[in-house]
């Protein structure tokens, strides 16, 4: 109706505030449900986003868990369809291809921040196990990462031959083992610490060195180097 009448809808002038305040702040300046407003501004051109974006915040948690939600789970939430879902995952991509740039072609140890980083927005909100690998070459540059397996909300099959293996395959002389814990906890279990036993024995017998294992939680991470598993 303000429309028709020539008057500027309330929203218009609340999204010109908020990219104001993104210009001259930035982000870190901006609480999570701000920051998905912005990202919804170029999803829903016509209408007060606020709404949706606390309502998407209320459901996961955070600006972070909500792009890492499956598309189904998005949809769930009142007023996002398709094309929302679809911009939302594309935000998570755009991320997750700037964190693992800041990996590529660089000596792992000396980038570990990075790394541990690039884990985080890859594996801390899956809401299943996933067991990743990085491949890295004798200067300790990566040179693949991939997800060998993924499982149920508490368990990956983890196969050692099918590690070393693959490490063979691509010539790499070092690897490291990440995996996440959808529970939150990143304490390892029993189970974690044998099977990394195993990989590190079998990797010592072929020349494939295991610099760490990693397990991922929502807000944190532990290392088996660091709590000297390894």
């Amino acid at each position: 109706m303000a429309e028709a009448m020539g008057t500027a809808p309330d929203y218009l002038g609340h999204r010109e505030r908020l990219r104001q305040r993104f210009r001259q702040a930035g982000g870190d300046a901006l609480p999570d449900y701000e920051m998905l407003e912005l990202v919804l501004f170029r999803s829903i051109p016509r209408a007060d986003t606020k709404p949706l974006a606390k309502a998407l915040i209320a459901r996961f948690g955070s600006f972070a868990e909500v792009i890492s939600a499956a598309p189904e789970r998005l949809m769930e939430v009142k007023g996002v369809g398709e094309a929302v879902a679809m911009d939302l995952k594309l935000v998570q991509a755009a991320s997750l291809r700037l964190a693992r740039g800041e990996v590529m072609n660089r000596p792992a140890l000396s980038s570990w921040k990075a790394i541990v980083d690039y884990c985080r927005a890859a594996m801390a909100f899956e809401t299943r196990e996933q067991f990743r690998i990085l491949f890295l070459d004798k200067k300790n540059q990566l040179i693949a990462d991939e997800v060998q397996q993924r499982g149920t909300v508490d368990h990956t099959p983890v196969y050692v031959r099918e590690v070393i293996k693959r490490a063979l395959d691509l010539a790499a002389t070092a690897i490291v083992l990440v995996h996440n814990h959808p529970s939150g906890d990143p304490t390892p279990s029993m189970a974690d610490i044998e099977m990394t036993k195993k990989i590190v024995q079998a990797g010592d017998k072929l020349g494939v060195l295991v610099h760490d294992h990693l397990i991922i939680g929502k807000n944190a991470h532990v290392s088996f180097r660091s709590l000297q598993l390894i």
